[in-house]
């Protein structure tokens, strides 16, 4: 069975009235992008009159790139902007006390079951704007007011500060406002969209390996989250939300507004009935698209199922990578043909690996965001045990999903150089190879045994006691089958040439 959870929705094609409809256009659209940013459309009533019009939007997103606000009537209506100003520094006691750096204001201090009023003259406010975070300004003890009581500097402030009444111009929230002109005054609903930062998206899924398939494949059953995460500082209300993968082209501190606004716009098409997730190709992307609307809070974390599948086909794989040369990864190929000891220390562990086609016919076949995979079996008691994790990158349908889960208890490996000869005046090398698979279980294993022909391009065996496969221009690999508690002994010879 599989469950699948994303894509758009046609109003005449599901039926839906016109009030449903009208609902859904006002609601505010998302489309998060998993790389820390988002795409944001919004309903904002506007009354104009003739000529210059001042509007304000109180409550816009704290990580807005200003340059990417797209303002408009979706009726047609001319509108002229003259002027746009974005405010993200709403009132707080710091900013105030900035306000107020080389005046003296009052101060309520409690002394014992008193409270008392103190002047004091505010030296330094401590106020440290959001922009010197972002770019790495801010100092150690920048951010700590000086008060001077009575001719006596202290750090930190004495009491609570009392402020005189609010100006005109402060803010409450982040804002936005405009200097607007129009030849059609009247009352309409105009659209905002812009890209943000401080929105993500993630995949997670769990996988649980129950009893083997005629006793050669795992079977998986996969359920698979999606995690939204908002730190844009704006709650959205009754959102409509979609997600996309992918690797978008997004320039560092500054904006890809219109490319990223024109591809959410473009992604309003339809596809038939309505799960709690749907997936649409679009583009050189996925989109994917929750079917309910939901509220989305400021510093809220909300997960979604986005895919459910089970009787999937997982082959276990063992991999004895036996040549331990982490250590000369600075190395040239020059230097490892140079250099007799290059590959000469064995590396004991065989590595763990889970194997399956994300194909239809193994209960899948769709496209899976990028996203951490987490492996559970069941212990004969019938409790969970966690058996390993891993990343996978975005994979398209039809392709083979293979990840490192951990590294075999009971297998084990060993791998020793038995032989050299040189003959540089001739252009050759040889060399000699013994590798040891030790399977210590009560099941026969199979192990395939990688060997890596590093040492020059031009190679081959000239012996081998197992069939090997090229993998690649310098890897070859032995499939091996160890029996319940025995060992297979794999020897070769490759013969280099320069």
């Amino acid at each position: 069975m599989k469950k699948l959870v994303l894509a758009m929705i046609c109003m005449y094609g599901l039926g839906l009235t016109q009030d449903a409809a009208a609902n859904e256009v006002d609601q505010p659209a998302l489309t998060i992008y998993n790389q820390n940013f988002f795409v944001a459309r919004e309903r904002l009533p506007m009354e104009l009159k003739i000529g210059a019009n001042q509007v304000v939007y109180s409550g816009i997103s704290a990580h807005l790139e200003p340059d990417s606000v797209i303002l408009r009537d979706p009726a047609g209506r001319a509108l002229q902007i003259l002027e746009q100003n974005y405010r993200n520094d709403p009132i707080s006691q710091e900013l105030l006390l900035s306000f107020y750096e080389g005046k003296t204001i009052d101060f309520l201090v409690q002394r014992a079951d008193k409270q008392e009023i103190v002047k004091g003259k505010i030296v330094r406010s401590g106020y440290i704007p959001s922009t010197y975070y972002a770019q790495g300004y801010s100092q150690p003890g920048m951010g700590q007011p000086i008060i001077e009581i009575d001719g006596v500097l202290r750090f930190g402030l004495p009491g609570q500060p009392l402020f005189p009444a609010l100006t005109g111009d402060s803010i409450l929230k982040p804002t936005l406002s405009w200097m607007l002109e129009t030849n059609e005054p009247g009352k309409f609903d105009a659209e905002i969209s812009y890209v943000s930062g401080g929105m993500n998206w993630q995949a997670d899924y769990n996988l649980v390996v129950s009893d083997r398939s005629n006793g050669k494949f795992d079977l998986l059953e996969m359920v698979g989250w999606v995690t939204m995460r908002n730190q844009s500082g704006k709650t959205f209300e009754n959102a409509s939300i979609k997600l996309l993968a992918g690797d978008v082209n997004k320039i560092q501190g500054g904006t890809v507004a219109n490319r990223a606004y024109s591809a959410a716009a473009k992604a309003e098409v339809a596809d038939g009935m309505r799960p709690v997730v749907r997936e649409k190709s679009f583009d050189e992307f996925h989109l994917y698209t929750l079917e309910r609307p939901t509220t989305l809070r400021d510093q809220e974390t909300k997960q979604v199922e986005f895919v459910r599948a089970t009787g999937i086909h997982a082959l276990r794989l063992y991999v004895y990578d036996g040549a331990q040369v982490d250590q000369y990864g600075y190395y040239n190929l020059e230097q490892i043909r140079q250099d007799q000891n290059y590959g000469t220390l064995s590396n004991p562990k065989v590595w763990v690996m889970e194997e399956f086609k994300n194909a239809e016919l193994n209960h899948l076949g769709i496209p899976l965001p990028k996203g951490k995979l987490r492996f559970y079996r069941r212990d004969t008691d019938g409790h969970l045990e966690f058996t390993g994790e891993n990343m996978i990158d975005h994979t398209p349908k039809d392709e083979t999903i293979r990840v490192y889960t951990g590294n075999a208890f009971d297998v084990t490996g060993e791998r020793k150089r038995t032989n050299i000869r040189v003959d540089s005046n001739r252009n050759w090398m040889e060399e000699s190879f013994e590798v040891r698979v030790r399977n210590h279980k009560k099941e026969a294993v199979n192990v395939r045994v990688v060997e890596h022909l590093y040492r020059w391009t031009n190679w081959k065996l000239i012996e081998q006691s197992h069939e090997s496969r090229r993998t690649d221009a310098q890897t070859a690999e032995f499939p091996v089958t160890i029996a319940p508690n025995g060992e297979e002994v794999i020897s070769y010879t490759v013969h280099y040439s320069w």
